[in-house]
């Protein structure tokens, strides 16, 4: 489990953070309602997700509530048996 909270964690901060932002993000850190995630770069998480680990996100399933900390994504992914 830490194993992909540590992915999601390491991709997001490539990802969306600057070079030189000095944020500190955790597993909680609120991403779309923080400002780290916008509406654009939650689809191309989506699609990191859907490509890293084999599995389809229903857009019903895919809402900024369930995209907005890593553990939030992380109780999504349950759903999907991935671990």
């Amino acid at each position: 489990m830490a194993e992909l909270k540590d992915a999601i964690l390491d991709y997001v901060k490539k990802e969306y953070l600057e070079e030189d932002d000095d944020r500190e993000i955790s597993y909680d850190t609120p991403l779309i309602s923080g400002g780290i995630v916008d509406s654009f770069s939650m689809v191309s998480l989506k699609r990191f997700l859907e490509t890293k680990y084999s599995i389809q996100i229903p857009d019903a399933k895919a809402t900024p509530e369930a995209f907005d900390s890593v553990n939030n994504i992380l109780k999504m992914l349950e759903e999907f048996n991935v671990r």
